[in-house]
């Protein structure tokens, strides 16, 4: 029995490692959508409002996460398979680029790193089950959601709607929670942060969040059910405090500056998928409730 358990132990190390691997691969693959799918929405946007406006459209490079290939920003060289293995590739080249010896920026490696480990865990947490393969899925779009959000301050549809309909297919199979409680969270995610929205805006006649968290929300409703949005939204709003503090403390950052909320919502969702049964028996037994 003891060797069982060993080998039962080493099997899920080993496929959180395999995970970690595949994570890192998807990482590159994410540094990609991260950068070019916000640039691609913004050149359909200009080009909609040229032909509304019966104009012609400015030339502008084509971008897909497709096309062009890799290539440096600066000196436009293609980037060589070998010079495209996650993080390996930029210990090699120096943090460099091998053609114009230009910096490469360090979140690339950063962001791929985040990916393996953060699927690492999820294997670790999951296995090698259904859950564990969806949970792979949405970690990799909260990711992406959340450094878009960052840079543009921008929660692309393209990635928050396939979001939330694949909480609700997987939850038709009850892979995380039921249909009823899957659908009553999407429905109750959005409406919850359209009503703060609109609520703050006829209070102060200003918009304090976008169309997007409320639809990222809906998300981690149709994944975790309506039971995991209250502890979803308290998470996020205490990360945010967390890290806006930080910023300004160590950072230096102007408080006035508006600070994006997905990325908080992001992080609170993920954190509920991981360990959020466990956070709510620990509160309940903190509060005696249980």
């Amino acid at each position: 029995m003891a060797n069982n358990i060993n080998l039962l132990s080493l099997s899920i190390e080993l496929l959180a490692a395999g995970a970690i691997l595949l994570g890192l691969l998807i990482g590159s693959f994410l540094n990609v959508v991260i950068y070019r799918l916000p640039k691609s929405l913004e050149g359909e946007w200009k080009s909609d409002c040229c032909e509304l406006l019966n104009i012609e459209p400015p030339e502008t490079e084509k971008l897909s996460l497709a096309f062009p290939s890799s290539h440096c920003p600066k000196c436009k060289a293609p980037i060589k398979p070998w010079e495209n293995i996650p993080v390996i590739s930029y210990l090699l080249l120096k943090g460099k680029c091998s053609n114009c010896q230009a910096r490469i920026s360090p979140r690339y490696p950063l962001i791929e790193i985040a990916a393996g480990l953060l699927s690492g865990l999820i294997i670790y947490t999951f296995g090698l089950t259904a859950q564990g393969g969806l949970a792979l899925v949405m970690t990799w779009a909260l990711v992406a959601l959340t450094m878009i959000d960052i840079d543009t301050q921008l929660l692309p549809d393209n990635i928050t709607l396939p979001l939330m309909w694949l909480g609700l297919i997987a939850n038709y199979f009850g892979v995380f929670t039921n249909l009823e409680s899957a659908f009553w969270g999407a429905v109750a995610g959005y409406l919850s942060l359209w009503l703060v929205y609109w609520l703050f805006k006829i209070v102060t006649g200003k918009e304090g969040m976008g169309f997007g968290d409320f639809k990222l929300l809906a998300a981690l409703g149709a994944w975790l059910g309506w039971q995991a949005l209250p502890l979803i939204i308290i998470l996020s709003s205490f990360v945010g405090a967390i890290i806006g503090v930080a910023g300004i403390l160590m950072l230096g950052r102007d408080r006035n500056v508006p600070i994006p909320f997905g990325p908080y919502l992001a992080i609170a969702g993920w954190i509920a998928l991981v360990w959020g049964q466990s956070l709510t028996d620990f509160y309940l037994q903190f509060a005696g409730l249980a």
